[in-house]
């Protein structure tokens, strides 16, 4: 049987990004009809959950609620998507969270387009617009923003990052806690290793080593995370 906590959903993360997830998730839970007021079997949009102060009047003009710190989330034991960019933040903040009652859900823009036979994994957040095409595997915590694009047959792990406008072609593998910046393309058949950067507007041509740092067309190496 679904719990109180279960029907219950904060967004973890008060800034720019959180605030599109608003939309992510109104949207979602509209199109799915789990909708206000509670009820059995309903989901609820509850308000946000960060570290730092949120800017509040921009909360306040969504109508949505600071709640406090994932510690205090822990405590009120509800559901959880989190909308922050930097992968290695997110997975800190799922380790704070691990033991807990609290459990991620995966929310699709009704206007994203998720093709056949792909798998997305829990806390993933796919935003308007975006593509994930089919035969793809899409691991814990992934987000791609809005305008990007994931093609046929791509895996990516956990805590992955598709920026706005990026576009991952067919058959390529992101490792965990990789970001591909904004407007950049990963050519078919690509390997970018786990926690590597790639620039915004780069052209991924060859694999990536893990924890690289790569930009401009063709991408090469300028550093280290």
């Amino acid at each position: 049987m679904q719990g109180v906590g279960d029907r219950r959903l904060v967004i973890v993360g008060a800034g720019g990004f959180g605030r599109e997830a608003f939309d992510i998730v109104r949207e979602a839970i509209s199109a799915s009809g789990l909708v206000a007021p509670p009820g059995i079997g309903e989901m609820v949009f509850e308000g946000y959950i960060a570290d730092d102060d949120p800017e509040f009047a921009l909360l306040e003009r969504l109508g949505a609620a600071y709640l406090g710190t994932p510690e205090r989330l822990i405590e009120l034991g509800y559901s959880y998507a989190i909308a922050i960019g930097e992968g290695r933040v997110r997975r800190r903040i799922v380790e704070r969270l691990a033991g807990s009652e609290c459990q991620p859900i995966t929310f699709v823009h009704p206007r994203a387009w998720v093709g056949s036979d792909t798998t997305l994994g829990r806390g993933c957040l796919i935003n308007a617009n975006a593509t994930v095409t089919s035969h793809c595997t899409l691991g814990d915590h992934v987000d791609v923003h809005t305008n990007a694009s994931v093609g046929h047959d791509s895996v990516l792990d956990d805590y992955a990052s598709v920026y706005p406008g990026a576009t991952v072609s067919g058959n390529v593998h992101l490792g965990a806690g990789v970001t591909i910046g904004t407007g950049a393309n990963v050519l078919a058949g690509r390997t970018v290793g786990a926690g590597a950067m790639v620039g915004a507007g780069a052209v991924v041509t060859r694999d990536v080593e893990p924890n690289a740092v790569v930009a401009g067309c063709p991408a090469r190496v300028i550093g280290s995370r």
